[in-house]
């Protein structure tokens, strides 16, 4: 989200007080909340200034034991100025986990100097490291793990574990080491004498003892594992430090490469920052990735790149209200599916590979106000009228009864490919009739998944099929009434599935009134079957969902 300092150089509003600023992320978190699938991790970024209250909503939201990390990153290695002398290098990326169901984070690729180290190869062939057997950092004392802490016998060039049983009164091992000689007897204690644990109970380490070691490290016994290396990459840490992450040289140069401008867009986000937090929030090939705050579409970029890596399929959701989606946010999503690698706005090769774009516009506001006509049918009534009458008139019923029409003139539903409404088209007013695309926002209403969409627009009609949410089976037909009228539409009736043998639809949409018959008979073997349609009109349907009134 914007940061909310003035210093920043993020292309958003910025300077909101506080509480204003927290009103505007707890609404847009509560909401991306409800969206995140059960098993989704929410990447959320920002600097010092709101650190505070961010990681307090998030909290809030989702929970302060959903709360995974919070990993400063390194993007700005030359640093920003403030007022207090400190030169600032790093941002916040907090990640929040929808719920338990989330076990792990996902796992970041290695470097080149990382793989180095798994030098060594098993009889399988595969890489591993060896790594001292004894557990460090938290949960490493005795106390904390008591049933890890035990003895391993060095034995020649062998070690074993020897034969124990577990004291629940004591909470300790009991075992017999009389027999081996006390410096073949090796415990998880360190060079401080604090009595660590090992990293593997006693089960474990006698079914895997080929895979432990010991060797003498500054004069004292040291127990060593093998450590494999995991191809799905390593665990993220807590501190982002490459040089990648550095959103000028891979954020601002990336954008300013594809466009013949400079500085479109001031300080983007690193390409590579944005594609190891999706890789950590668990952003597998199937993933679904909504970014409402797009800014410059690095989010969107960082999806098509990591399709290109593993052959994905992951899709992307942008939602910007910036002015510069037109030139930035647009542009970058359309350059970066043709191609990765640019210079001075022009592609060096060509990405050969294809995708879809659907591009979304929200009726505004002041679209809604610009379409509203009035038929005051009852002006005369009103003119010698007290002020306070005239007004209650206009507010509680003129607005809502005698503009209704013109929310959605279903008039206008008779040809549905020429629906128009006047759009602003800058900041002073100005409006254009434009093109407004019903059927889609109808798919969406009604929440259909798409099957496949039959378009004719010269013919007359546009048939759709898809499924609603209940799982029924669904045809829309959108038709131009004028060119597919009632005789007409009867004659479609078997070209477009009505009145199949077998059932095809359980619901059918149609715009327009029609006589369809909503019972038909089919012939069976023996006998006839009469069979019923559920025939619905599109304008009431439209009306009651896209305003949440009866009609």
């Amino acid at each position: 989200p914007p940061y909310n300092t003035n210093a920043s150089e993020i292309l958003y509003k910025n300077g909101f007080k506080h509480s204003a600023w927290n009103t505007l992320i707890e609404n847009r978190v509560s909401e991306g909340y409800q969206l995140l699938s059960e098993r989704g991790i929410q990447v959320f970024t920002i600097d010092d200034y709101e650190l505070e209250n961010s990681i307090f909503i998030n909290n809030e939201i989702f929970g302060a034991e959903n709360h995974l990390a919070t990993v400063p990153i390194r993007n700005n290695p030359q640093g920003r100025s403030t007022v207090s002398g400190f030169s600032i290098n790093h941002e916040y990326a907090i990640f929040h986990r929808k719920t338990d169901l989330v076990e792990s984070v996902g796992r970041l690729p290695r470097n080149d100097t990382q793989n180095q180290r798994y030098n060594e190869t098993d009889e399988n062939g595969l890489k591993y490291l060896w790594e001292n057997f004894r557990k460090t950092g938290t949960d490493s004392s005795r106390k904390d793990r008591p049933k890890q802490f035990y003895p391993i016998v060095l034995s020649g060039n062998k070690i074993f574990i020897p034969e124990m049983y577990w004291n629940d009164e004591n909470d300790e091992w009991d075992y017999d080491l009389s027999q081996y000689h006390s410096n073949d007897i090796i415990f998880p204690i360190d060079s401080t004498g604090t009595e660590r644990v090992w990293k593997w109970g006693v089960d474990r380490a006698k079914k895997e003892i080929a895979h432990l070691k010991c060797e003498i490290v500054r004069g004292r016994y040291e127990v060593y594992r093998r450590n494999y290396i995991n191809d799905d990459g390593k665990l993220p840490g807590t501190w982002w430090d490459d040089s990648a992450y550095a959103a000028g040289s891979h954020g601002t140069n990336l954008l300013s490469s594809m466009f013949t401008r400079d500085r479109l867009f001031l300080f983007p986000k690193s390409f590579k920052a944005v594609i190891d937090s999706l890789k950590v929030a668990g952003a597998h090939k199937e993933s679904l990735i909504l970014d409402y705050f797009a800014g410059s579409a690095s989010t969107g970029h960082a999806v098509i790149a990591m399709n290109d890596d593993d052959n994905g399929s992951r899709r992307s959701i942008l939602i910007e209200q910036g002015d510069y989606f037109d030139i930035i946010t647009k542009p970058r999503m359309l350059k970066c599916i043709f191609s990765s690698q640019w210079k001075d706005g022009k592609a060096t090769q060509i990405r050969n590979k294809s995708c879809i774009i659907k591009t979304i516009k929200i009726e505004s506001y002041e679209d809604a106000l610009n379409n509203i006509s009035l038929k005051n049918k009852n002006r005369d009534i009103f003119e010698d009228a007290s002020s306070n009458v005239k007004n209650n008139y206009l507010i509680n019923y003129m607005l809502q009864e005698e503009s209704k029409n013109s929310l959605i003139n279903t008039d206008s539903f008779q040809n549905p490919f020429k629906y128009k409404m006047d759009i602003a088209m800058d900041s002073a007013g100005a409006t254009e009739p434009r093109c407004i695309d019903l059927i889609e926002t109808f798919n969406y209403l009604i929440g259909l998944h798409v099957k496949s969409i039959e378009s004719n627009v010269e013919r007359g009609y546009v048939r759709i099929e898809g499924t609603l949410p209940t799982g029924e089976r669904t045809l829309i037909l959108w038709r131009d009434c004028d060119k597919i009228g009632y005789e007409e539409l009867n004659k479609y009736a078997n070209r477009f599935d009505l009145y199949a043998k077998e059932k095809t639809f359980d619901v059918i949409y149609i715009n327009g009134d029609h006589n369809l018959p909503t019972a038909y008979t089919v012939d069976e073997e023996d006998s006839e079957i009469v069979r019923s349609l559920k025939i619905r009109q599109i304008e009431p349907e439209f009306l009651n969902l896209m305003f949440a009134e009866e009609v």
